[in-house]
């Protein structure tokens, strides 16, 4: 694993559909996750990755330094029609922390599938077991849920556990808005462990009160509208030079 002082700088990140994934991009995907987690088989990295529509790759050079994979979906809840984006497997190496490309290339991303999911309010659910993927929330959206410093408003609790129970079914737990699965992934030796440094962070101790269980892989889920209104001032820039912001 390369130390987080080497700093690389990453240029190119690119949106693929699953199905034009191949068997390279699927090996290096495969390994650089394993390198991360403890937990993942090749059998659930395939049926998680199968549930899947579109990957981001983020490459230096051969090099695969970080991916996320997303569902892009409808739903109704109560008679409405939601647009939903749902991430699933998230890492990016530790030398390429720093780098912007991924949060960069993911917010293009989002916008360009909002054209093919265009009906509803645009939502981002996504499940973490790291303070860092959490955090991104209050980085780059201005209104995210939960959070520290207000209680889910009854709306956005009915969404959590109604897209939740439809995706996670008898793992998630709505008394915690935890999901639990049988045999998770979890974050390898220090990556699982909050630096005593950022549990000063209100966000972070609130990530750790919440998801107690995040050492060993239990789940936080989380929800916020994808929208330009929603976006902090730091997401106000990375999306500036994008043309669909």
């Amino acid at each position: 694993m390369s130390p987080v002082n080497e700093i690389l700088q990453v240029r190119a990140a690119r949106l693929v559909s699953r199905e034009r994934l191949t068997q390279n991009d699927m090996g290096r995907m495969y390994r650089l996750l394993c390198e991360y987690f403890v937990g993942v088989t090749i059998e659930q990295f395939q049926r998680d990755t199968a549930d899947k529509n579109w990957v981001i790759l983020m490459e230096q050079s051969e090099r695969l330094v970080g991916f996320s994979t997303l569902l892009a979906y409808e739903t109704w809840i109560d008679g409405q029609v939601y647009s939903v984006i749902y991430s699933g497997d998230t890492i990016v190496a530790t030398d390429a922390w720093k780098s912007s490309t991924l949060a960069r290339s993911w917010i293009e991303s989002v916008a360009t599938l909002r054209e093919l999911c265009p009906r509803g309010p645009y939502l981002w659910l996504f499940i973490t077991s790291g303070f860092r993927t959490y955090r991104f929330l209050p980085l780059f959206w201005r209104e995210f849920f939960p959070r520290f410093d207000q209680k889910t408003p009854a709306h956005w609790k009915r969404l959590i556990d109604c897209l939740a129970k439809e995706r996670f079914q008898e793992h998630y737990d709505p008394l915690t808005g935890v999901v639990r699965f049988q045999n998770p992934q979890r974050l390898r030796g220090s990556l699982a462990e909050i630096p005593a440094g950022r549990k000063t962070d209100p966000h972070i101790a609130f990530f750790s009160s919440g998801n107690p269980g995040h050492i060993m892989g239990d789940e936080l889920v989380c929800i916020t509208e994808l929208s330009p209104h929603n976006l902090t001032t730091a997401g106000r820039r990375m999306a500036a030079a994008l043309p669909r912001w």
